[in-house]
């Protein structure tokens, strides 16, 4: 009986922390959803109105009003195409590091694991200053850099897959006459969809999310909705009800296309924990 209740005392305890823990990462998620449904008087008054009647005037303003169709539509090609082709770049610079064996090999490994390491923040202004040389300072010249930003993550993320594959799949293929190529695109790609799905959930959110660069490489034209929400911080103050409207908007794609691969995505994060 003290055995008993000494297992359920813990199991008590453990579930409480995980309860506190769980309500302290949901928190924010539900005061960004709840601001957006407040007028501005309810989301300042003190003590805090945890009842209140919601409204989505918040939500109408953002959608109607200040080019959001434009800025969404910025930050999708933006996503996207950056996303699809860092993935790609990725998986073929991936696979040449995993299987091909040259001189410098290990000081590339490393150097693109140094370059992830550099701060968004510290390219901002030499990026500005090329990019505006070069007249790309518009989606164009922002898809290129977060091309070029996520691609060591890529690299290293599908490397690691790829060297987890036997290399007798890709012998046999070569015994049947596949060339390096074919073998890389019907053997190696099926077998680390996992891989795939990770690196391309988080690049896409990387660049869904990322503000400093976007911030200096649009204008009021292509500018993405990160960059959009700085609208709302006006002269008179700021506009807390539509920046969590507009914040709660462009988390949306993001959950939805992480929940869509999410059984992808946790086979990718756990391959290679069990051998065996």
């Amino acid at each position: 009986m003290q055995l008993a209740t000494k297992r359920s005392l813990i199991m008590t305890l453990r579930y409480s922390v995980i309860l506190i823990f769980t309500a302290v990462v949901l928190f924010p998620i539900y005061e960004m959803l709840s601001t957006s449904l407040k007028f501005d008087v309810d989301a300042f008054r003190l003590p805090p109105q945890w009842i209140f009647v919601p409204t989505f005037q918040n939500y109408v303003d953002v959608l109607v009003g200040a080019n959001f169709l434009r800025f969404f539509t910025n930050s999708m090609i933006v996503a996207v195409v950056s996303t699809s082709l860092s993935v790609s770049l990725g998986a073929l610079a991936a696979y040449a590091l995993a299987r091909w064996r040259f001189g410098g090999r290990t000081v590339s490994i490393v150097g693109i694991l140094l370059l992830r390491m550099i701060p968004e923040v510290i390219l901002a202004v030499p990026v500005f200053t090329l990019f505006n040389r070069l007249g790309l300072t518009s989606r164009l010249g922002l898809i290129i850099v977060y091309t070029a930003l996520n691609l060591p993550f890529n690299i290293w993320v599908l490397r690691t897959f790829i060297m987890e594959l036997p290399f007798e799949l890709e012998e046999s293929a070569i015994i049947d006459g596949c060339n390096d190529f074919t073998v890389f695109t019907r053997i190696v790609l099926p077998l680390v969809g996992p891989g795939l799905a990770v690196a391309s959930i988080f690049t896409f959110r990387i660049a869904w999310n990322e503000f400093i660069l976007s911030l200096v490489l649009t204008n009021r034209f292509t500018r993405t909705l990160p960059v959009a929400i700085s609208m709302y911080l006006t002269d008179t103050g700021t506009e807390w009800g539509r920046i969590t409207a507009i914040a709660t908007i462009i988390a949306v794609p993001a959950f939805i296309f992480t929940f869509t691969a999410a059984k992808s995505l946790i086979m990718g994060l756990t391959a290679g924990a069990v051998k065996g």
